[in-house]
């Protein structure tokens, strides 16, 4: 899925007061040019210095979750325990294997030409792990 309608949709399953466990994070989609989605993460991470921040993650991951958390009020007590209803995890965990449920398949298909980079490469590329 698209990261910014998937972070949109959980965020607002979150505020509802639903529980959202986000598998295989390494595998949502960002549009745009290869390069300029790289470049755009790459700068984001530079931000700011070592002591004081803004600190911005490098796994895909904690990408996902922040990007979440940019769009629920994270300031307020309703949206801070909206973001700790939301676990994101890389790859599929022991007890969450047949607990699947699909928000929306098929989202490559429906990009057809468009360019486009999953969050795992992005990750990759500024220095995190998938």
């Amino acid at each position: 899925m698209i990261l910014g309608r998937l972070a949109s949709k959980v965020a607002k399953f979150a505020l509802e007061g639903e529980n959202i466990d986000i598998i295989n994070a390494e595998k949502v989609i960002v549009t745009g040019s290869k390069t300029q989605m790289i470049q755009k993460y790459r700068d984001m991470r530079q931000k700011g210095s070592k002591e004081r921040g803004p600190f911005f993650p490098k796994n895909a991951d904690r990408i996902l979750k922040r990007t979440i958390k940019g769009m629920v009020p994270h300031n307020k007590a309703r949206g801070r325990e909206a973001i700790k209803r939301v676990k994101t995890y890389i790859g599929v965990p022991d007890g969450l294997e047949g607990d699947t449920v699909r928000i929306e398949e098929a989202a490559i298909e429906r990009l057809g030409r468009k360019k486009y980079i999953t969050l795992g490469d992005i990750s990759l590329s500024i220095g995190g792990k998938v």
